[in-house]
């Protein structure tokens, strides 16, 4: 038997992929805004993709905020810039 492949779409550009290839963000029961590195929290989430350019259209358009239903605090972008940073150059420069 073949498994289904859990595919998202990012927020930002619309592009589709598998869901461990993006960065979860979740409103979490309580309220919090939190980065989902298992993909597992509980509570409303949003896709991205693992790009600079990604991130940064998601901050212009405001989208993590409008999926999340939620205003998105400075403090979150400052958490995941460096994994997109990482990502989007292998050196991590």
């Amino acid at each position: 038997m073949t498994r289904n492949v859990r595919v998202r779409k990012c927020v930002a550009c619309g592009a589709e992929r598998h869901k461990n290839e993006m960065l979860r963000i979740v409103r979490r029961t309580d309220g919090v805004i939190a980065l989902d590195t298992t993909g597992r929290l509980q509570g409303r989430g949003a896709y991205i993709c693992p790009s600079p350019e990604c991130l940064g259209a998601a901050v212009k358009k405001k989208a993590l905020s409008r999926a999340l239903k939620h205003p998105v605090e400075n403090e979150i972008y400052a958490v995941i810039e460096p994994l997109c940073r990482a990502e989007g150059n292998p050196d991590g420069q």
